[in-house]
């Protein structure tokens, strides 16, 4: 069955770095985009970053741009989000998704908090 496991989470003052993996079984991972969210409390779930199968084509959300990198190993069927200059308002639940058929997994979540 799929499995995505995320870690990588932590505590981490304003403009530090995090690196956050995502470990995936069960499927195909190369022939698979791979995304990661993020939930904030109180908030909605939304989407951070995601990155394609075909040419690791990567898109971002606005708020991310230019301190977030999404990346993958298909060796290690493994997606990684570097996440650069952080700021408090980044403090949520980071989650790693991926859509197989007509099906949507999700990780468990890895919390990140950012604050001094």
């Amino acid at each position: 069955q799929v499995q995505l496991v995320a870690s990588g989470g932590g505590l981490v003052q304003p403009g530090g770095s995090l690196t956050l993996s995502c470990a995936a079984s069960g499927f195909t991972f190369s022939s698979h985009a791979m995304s990661w969210y993020r939930q904030a409390p109180g908030k909605e779930r939304e989407l951070v970053a995601v990155i394609f199968s075909i040419g690791s084509f990567t898109k971002f959300a606005d708020s991310v741009k230019g301190r977030f990198t999404i990346s993958r190993d298909n060796a290690k069927n493994t997606v990684y989000l570097q996440m650069n200059s952080l700021k408090p308002e980044d403090t949520a639940v980071y989650y790693c998704n991926c859509g197989v058929g007509p099906l949507n997994y999700w990780g468990k979540g890895t919390l990140v908090t950012v604050s001094s």
